[in-house]
């Protein structure tokens, strides 16, 4: 009899063990398109055989079985290849497709799944798929591809692009990568840290597009957001000795804790200052701020994401927007200013400065932006610059400001909130 929970099943593994599949075929072919290809052909057997069969008693095995199996045929149809399908072969038992059993292991012979490299396998497919060589488009979606193992479709829903484009992103990632020569491996340390700003920058990207969506009907892509939250997990434990991947981490969670009270039932944001609090996630702060403190006890100093993780550390134990530590904020921004200059930093410093010192020093920092033709296509320079202005009692100005920042903001409940800003003011 069929199991109706067997797809459920397959997307259940899928989600878990795809990394680490994906990695171990690559490891053991040397080939990452090939790897990808042989890992997405297991899947779809299993979305023929499980319903059908049962699941298996080792549903990852079953999966590296079948992809291993459609390896050896690979290379089997390549004849020049003889050897590398004897080294795959050799240590294939029989009935492991079938049962998900162990295959035989042949003394000094090398499994495929080795749980001692398996973390390795994982943090090499995240350096390959976020590789320099690809643009950062393509290696978002080849990370979410490969590394978080959602769907073409799973993407182009998060990112709002056409599933045609998302897979075209990810086909031409693979031919780059293959005309590269870039081998599935961990760079040498003297490359690593380099590479790794890479990575994190990828995984913030997708966080932050999940965090506080540039368009669509939603502010906040809860999957997303997740997804980024795990990624950056799994980082944590691969790469511990790192402190901005601790940085990330805490950055994360801690903004996270806030997603339950940022939106009313209807989807539509709520302003800081009116966020109930205590919907705040208690459990993501310890997280988050645990997370922090082991960026800091690594012993190098903060970086640009540990930085960031210290100002939502300050907003998570405030009680109120009163009660909270502006003035250290505004320090904190300063620094990450320096270490990493962005209009962004500044114009969220200059909210912290209305906050601190009040609008009018701020306005000048904004104006100073607008000066520079910072940020010309995003609605938060003006919105920010209409509170300003509507603070200080410039309406007029205010209302031009909110004006500009409607035609420009892409979220359909962001623009919600600015259209009720400017009718405020009037």
């Amino acid at each position: 009899m069929a199991d109706p929970t067997g797809r459920d099943a397959v997307a259940a593994v899928w989600r878990i063990e795809s990394a680490r599949i994906v990695g171990a075929l690559a490891r053991y072919t040397g080939d990452f398109t090939l790897a990808e290809d042989l890992a997405q052909e297991a899947l779809a057997e299993a979305l023929v055989t499980w319903p059908r069969d049962g699941v298996p008693r080792n549903p990852a095995g079953w999966l590296l079985t079948v992809g291993r199996r459609r390896a050896i045929d690979a290379y089997r149809r390549r004849a020049t290849r003889d050897d590398r399908y004897l080294a795959l072969a050799r240590d294939l038992g029989e009935g492991g497709v079938a049962t998900g059993g162990k295959p035989t292991e042949t003394p000094g012979v090398e499994p495929l799944w080795d749980p001692d490299r398996i973390d390795d396998d994982v943090l090499a497919l995240m350096f390959v798929s976020c590789h320099p060589v690809l643009s950062r488009e393509a290696q978002v979606a080849l990370t979410l591809r490969v590394v978080g193992g959602l769907t073409s479709d799973e993407i182009a829903k998060a990112f709002l692009v056409p599933t045609a484009t998302v897979q075209a992103r990810i086909t031409r990632a693979k031919k780059t990568l293959a005309a590269a020569q870039v081998p599935f491996a961990i760079p040498p340390a003297d490359e690593r840290a380099a590479r790794l700003g890479s990575v994190l920058s990828v995984v913030y990207v997708i966080f932050t597009e999940g965090s506080s969506a540039t368009s669509g009907a939603q502010l906040i892509r809860l999957d997303l957001a997740a997804e980024a939250q795990r990624l950056a997990r799994v980082l944590a434990r691969l790469v511990p000795e790192e402190h901005e991947v601790h940085g990330l981490l805490a950055l994360l969670e801690l903004t996270a804790a806030r997603f339950p009270a940022r939106t009313d039932a209807t989807g539509r944001p709520i302003l800081l200052e009116h966020q109930n609090r205590m919907r705040w996630d208690r459990a993501a702060i310890r997280r988050g701020r645990a997370a922090l403190d082991q960026a800091a006890r690594i012993g190098r100093g903060l970086g640009a994401y540990g930085l960031q993780a210290a100002i939502a550390e300050c907003h998570a134990v405030a009680d109120s927007v009163d009660a909270t530590d502006w003035p250290r904020i505004v320090l904190l921004y300063e620094a990450l200013a320096r270490l990493s200059p962005s209009p962004i930093i500044d114009l969220n410093r200059a909210v912290a400065v209305s906050m601190a010192e009040g609008p009018a020093p701020a306005l000048t920092i904004v104006d100073d932006l607008r000066s520079a033709a910072a940020l010309p296509n995003s609605h938060l320079l003006p919105s920010v610059r209409g509170e300003l202005l509507a603070r200080l009692g410039r309406t007029a100005e205010a209302r031009t400001e909110f004006g500009l920042a409607i035609v420009l903001c892409g979220n359909d409940q962001e623009r919600g909130l600015l259209e009720a800003k400017l009718a405020e003011l009037d």
